[in-house]
């Protein structure tokens, strides 16, 4: 079998959450992680600027000669699946068919950022695989910031999700659907938030399962390991590495090496 080195980006530690249920399922995979921290946050630019960053980072990738690309960020998944595809010369996966694919209930909420909903590509992704289903998309754009600058407790990221969720839970959603790769983040507080019965999906899971067609199915395949290394995997940012490697330690368990890279902008 062909040595795979696994590509993933995103705008920040959002992708994090992604790399992980990856280690978590497949063990030591070798891996190249690209945080574009100088530009985060993704949701709120235009979608020609997503377009151009996208083509940017993947091409950086392929030049680092990895064999898939993994798009831990919702955001260019959502428009710039073709950018990404076009550069990579390799197979692209991402987030929201894998989501899509894993929604078991009639009436379904997204949680996204402002671009990812102004997309509608939850919706049509959701609505191809499950007609009939009922999809309601929340923009929250104040998560992304808060989440990067580490407030995973504060009072403003409480209100904002609540604010976030009136919509959804007036409109009775059986399930909530994490599009964002940040958002995993908050379960610990949505959770809080949300009555039992309503579901949570982490699309990273769904990525990881996807994957066994790349690396193969995980031994122990019912078994989530409590620990995983990241002695196989490359941490790169486009700006502040050390305090990428602070806010990514109380995730990860652990603080990953983690260096400056810059493209240009």
């Amino acid at each position: 079998m062909t040595p795979q080195l696994l590509g993933f980006f995103d705008s920040g530690l959002g992708g994090l959450t992604v790399l992980r249920r990856v280690l978590e399922r497949h063990g030591a995979v070798p891996c190249v992680y690209l945080g574009d921290t100088a530009r985060v946050p993704y949701g709120n630019r235009q979608p020609d600027d997503i377009r151009r960053i996208a083509a940017e980072v993947v091409g950086w990738l392929r030049d680092q000669h990895v064999t898939t690309v993994v798009m831990a960020c919702n955001t260019t998944n959502a428009l710039a699946r073709d950018v990404a595809e076009g550069q990579a010369g390799v197979p692209v996966i991402g987030l929201i068919g894998a989501a899509a694919a894993m929604v078991e209930t009639h009436r379904v909420g997204v949680l996204a950022t402002p671009a990812t909903v102004a997309s509608s590509a939850y919706r049509a992704s959701i609505e191809a695989l499950h007609p009939g289903s009922v999809v309601i998309e929340q923009a929250c754009p104040a998560f992304v910031p808060l989440i990067e600058a580490g407030d995973i407790n504060s009072e403003d990221l409480r209100r904002s999700a609540q604010a976030y969720l009136e919509p959804l839970l007036a409109a009775s959603v059986e399930t909530i659907v994490l599009g964002c790769t940040h958002y995993p983040l908050l379960v610990p507080l949505l959770r809080q938030l949300l009555p039992e019965s309503v579901q949570i999906i982490d699309p990273a899971i769904g990525v990881a399962r996807q994957l066994d067609a790349v690396l193969g199915p995980p031994p122990g395949i019912s078994a989530i390991p409590s620990s995983f290394s990241l002695e196989s995997c490359r941490f790169c940012v486009t700006a502040d590495p050390d305090g990428f490697a602070m806010r990514a330690t109380p995730w990860l368990g652990q603080r990953p090496s983690v260096s400056l890279q810059l493209l240009q902008d």
